[in-house]
């Protein structure tokens, strides 16, 4: 079984593989034309009788004849000559995936169960058949190649596009194009194909994405205009999602079939990739992704913001603020955005996509521009993504949202935020009498219940005070930030407040 999406090889591979075998080969492609019991059959033995011409007279003529008995009972004896022919023989069925009559699949099915030991078929299919497959790969009767064994490597990729294309890439740009690709030998080919003759080829990979138009044809004419209606609405309704499960594409969909069609997604290879083994989340293959996204607006005019305020409620119902005020932002909702920043300045540092983060932030409507706590949200992504140079500027702005706000405890807690990140900044720069200072004076103004954003500042302020060579001050107050880091469960944190110690400790010989 041969199984993997459009594009990856399937045919060439098998091309290949049988120039170089000794058996004799029946290779029949297959089209939509073909779902007649009748007529397949009378095509796969005319296929077979191609190399061997004496096989299957009997049952080719009871298949022309006006009144054809059983299928099954015609491949019975066709299944007797086969076995009893002389030397080992191959079948390839090429794009299986075209066949849809349950009745040819159950024929084929019995086939499988009375294959003569003599006989091989080989599939290629861009969706898995409806065969036992469990059973088959129970039993060591089937092996198995599907897309992650049929993606080209990135040695794979060079030497495609360097050798094969002449294009004379850099190890950078080959590396980004199959990163985007994911391997995906269609979609490097149409890469090389629009760079030939190209002078900035880098230009080129680094703008390179699912609505390049000869990926963008491709994918609509042979990936999503072939799927039904609903599946098509589907791959729609949840291409804003990063990743997927059941339940999310459900909240979002307003549905209750987002699993099911999840594994029929994956059954049928449609650039759909799963990221565990017990079928939970998956996520759409980059390419497709970008193809769909980009189709979005003008296929379902009006639903984009809709389908991510649903996303966003189910992440805030799931406790993932983060993604929850993603979604916010990109769908447009003022109040949700404010609601969900406010208090939750330093948690967004738990998303990990800082440049998904900036980009959120950077898109933000003018009139959320002086919110105070969106603004220390987006000084603290700045800050911690390295863009040191505009961090300032958001603090003032904070700073001057400040004077908005009635509530004097609140104003206290956002004060605290912005002198936290001026100590960081400081800190950075070398400046640790500065940054130990700003680190207590934020302590003092950060709330007890706020321990996220306490918890890094003691981190902080142990690093500075070891760097300034206070040691016996530094080992009490990184111990302290280890049992912050503890209670509020963040791991990764406190593995490196633990390191801090550790290095510590190592200066004072212990």
């Amino acid at each position: 079984l041969i199984s993997a999406p459009a594009g990856f090889g399937k045919t060439t591979l098998l091309s290949e593989w049988i120039r170089n075998l000794e058996w004799p080969v029946a290779w029949l492609s297959l089209d939509p034309d073909d779902n007649n019991p009748r007529r397949f059959w009378t095509y796969c033995i005319a296929a077979l009788r191609t190399v061997q011409p004496d096989l299957g007279e009997d049952a080719l003529a009871m298949l022309q004849s006006r009144q054809t008995p059983p299928i099954k009972m015609l491949l019975a004896g066709l299944i007797n000559e086969i076995a009893q022919a002389r030397g080992r023989l191959v079948l390839v069925l090429d794009d299986l995936h075209v066949i849809t009559d349950s009745h040819i699949h159950g024929e084929l099915a019995f086939l499988l169960d009375n294959l003569p030991p003599t006989m091989q078929l080989v599939v290629a299919t861009r969706a898995d058949p409806p065969w036992p497959l469990s059973r088959l790969r129970a039993r060591g009767d089937m092996n198995e190649l599907r897309s992650q064994d049929l993606r080209f490597t990135i040695s794979e990729a060079a030497a495609f596009l360097n050798e094969v294309m002449e294009l004379d890439l850099s190890t950078q740009d080959i590396a980004a194009l199959e990163q985007r690709t994911e391997g995906w030998i269609v979609g490097l080919q149409m890469a090389a194909l629009s760079m030939q003759g190209r002078e900035d080829a880098s230009a080129f990979v680094e703008a390179f994405g699912g609505t390049h138009r000869f990926i963008l044809d491709y994918l609509l004419e042979e990936v999503l205009e072939q799927q039904q209606p609903d599946v098509q609405r589907f791959l729609l309704e949840t291409s804003i999602l990063d990743r997927l499960s059941g339940p999310l594409s459900d909240a979002v969909r307003e549905a209750a079939d987002g699993q099911r069609m999840l594994e029929q997604l994956e059954a049928a290879n449609l650039f759909v990739v799963p990221l565990d083994d017990e079928r939970h989340w998956y996520r759409y293959h980059h390419l497709f992704s970008d193809l769909l996204r980009n189709r979005l607006p003008e296929a379902l005019p009006g639903e984009l913001s809709l389908l991510h305020l649903r996303a966003s409620q189910w992440f805030e119902n799931e406790g993932l603020t983060v993604a929850a005020l993603g979604h916010a932002l990109q769908g447009g909702d003022v109040a949700r955005v404010t609601r969900l920043a406010t208090g939750n300045a330093l948690a967004v540092m738990g998303h990990g996509e800082l440049s998904a983060l900036t980009r959120w932030f950077d898109a933000l409507p003018e009139e959320l521009r002086c919110q105070p706590w969106l603004t220390v949200s987006h000084a603290w992504v700045l800050a911690y993504g390295g863009h040191l140079a505009r961090v300032e500027a958001r603090l003032r702005d904070a700073a001057d949202g400040l004077r908005t706000l009635k509530d004097g405890d609140e104003a206290e807690h956002i004060a605290g935020h912005i002198n936290a990140i001026r100590a960081y900044l400081a800190g950075l720069r070398g400046r640790m009498s500065r940054a130990a200072q700003l680190c207590r004076r934020a302590l003092a103004q950060l709330p007890a219940e706020d321990m996220m954003a306490r918890g890094f500042v003691t981190s902080l302020h142990g690093s500075v005070l070891r760097w300034s060579g206070n040691m016996t001050e530094a080992a009490r107050i990184s111990a302290d930030a280890i049992a912050m880091r503890q209670e509020t469960g963040e791991h990764l944190f406190a593995a490196h407040a633990f390191c801090d110690l550790a290095a510590l400790q190592l200066t004072q010989g212990r």
